[in-house]
């Protein structure tokens, strides 16, 4: 069982972030139109769960999941720490039919995500954010997408406007106290640990590349953030979410934003097979699964209702024996290698 009152700090930075976090991605209708009152409800039962650490982004319906939680946490004491994004400038762009997709997401806003890493952009993503946010301050600010996964030939030139002024604008807002912990949040672990080694980073937010289903930051990027002292905010726990329908009854799902492909899903069958022999929810192991690793802060998982973010909690808290843990290592369902919970 996780205690969801559990803190773990980010970084060297002091920041204390809860152990369960909100991904705010699903209610920037991603994939779908989703209706004001389940956002906010997604959002407020989350809150009321325990969960004091919520991420967003620019990008996530362009501009409307930041709206969103602004509007749902706005007066909620004690504050919760409060995630966003750099990298996509939101360019105007007239009307927009919320029930054609665009890019992954059903949004009404009428802007259109434009990459920019430059000094300028980044200082004015931020102040456009916490107006979106209507907060004071952002605690955690990243660099969204960057890296060859995104970019692919193109990476050099945006890491070039990294270099000639975009993160200086991240290291101004953090040693002025405008944000408190900067960082990158990015699907791949060789952009995570080229830009560690690059700027001096708090935090990356990793989604999909330590969890239940796979392990690959452990061959280079956790034992790298070990040493430099980096922590970890685990997002996509259900890897878009074939962890938490799981592979059976063909369940419509995603595996890294597409439909899974036929050795994932008998791989996921495999952990289901173990979840059963142990009375153990698919959904409890994924959740707790990332905070064996003493670099993972937090993990964060997306919701969109009210009823989705209760059982999330109750998942994240569900008693898992150790016993468990210890036959995913011994069944080579998990890497060897990877901190079981303890």
């Amino acid at each position: 069982m996780t205690d969801l009152r559990a803190r773990r700090v980010v970084g060297r930075t002091g920041l204390e972030v809860g152990v369960l976090g909100f991904g705010g991605a699903g209610i920037g209708n991603l994939y779908r139109v989703l209706p004001e009152d389940d956002a906010a409800a997604a959002v407020c039962e989350s809150y009321a769960s325990g969960v004091r650490y919520f991420d967003t982004a620019p990008f996530y319906g362009f501009g409307l999941s930041e709206l969103r939680i602004g509007a749902a946490l706005r007066g909620a004491q004690p504050a919760p720490v409060i995630s966003t994004k750099v990298g996509r400038s939101l360019v105007p762009t007239g009307p927009q039919d919320e029930s054609a997709g665009r890019q992954g997401y059903f949004s009404p806003r009428p802007f259109a995500p434009k990459f920019d890493y430059s000094y300028d952009a980044i200082r004015r993503s931020h102040d456009e954010s916490l107006e979106r946010l209507g907060v004071p301050r952002i605690d955690i600010l990243l660099i969204h997408d960057i890296g060859t996964l995104t970019h692919g030939a193109a990476n050099d030139t945006y890491l070039h406007q990294l270099d000639t002024g975009g993160f200086r604008a991240l290291r101004e807002l953090r040693d002025s106290g405008a944000v408190r912990a900067i960082g990158i949040g990015v699907n791949e672990c060789a952009a995570a640990v080229q830009m560690i080694e690059r700027y001096e980073l708090d935090c990356v937010l990793l989604a999909g590349r330590y969890t239940l289903l796979e392990q690959t930051a452990l061959d280079e990027l956790l034992p790298f953030c070990e040493v430099e002292g980096v922590s970890i905010l685990c997002g996509g726990p259900f890897n878009s979410g074939v962890l938490a329908t799981g592979a059976r009854a063909g369940a419509k799902t995603h595996y890294d934003y597409a439909p899974p492909p036929a050795d994932v899903l008998a791989r996921v069958a495999q952990l289901e097979a173990v979840c059963d022999e142990f009375s153990v929810p698919l959904q409890a192991a994924a959740l707790q699964f990332p905070l064996g690793h003493a670099s993972v802060a937090t993990v964060v998982a997306g919701s969109a209702s009210g009823a989705e973010s209760r059982n999330i909690a109750t998942q994240f808290a569900h008693p898992i024996p150790v016993e468990f843990w210890r036959a995913l290592r011994e069944r080579g369902l998990v890497d060897a290698r990877a901190p079981l919970p303890a």
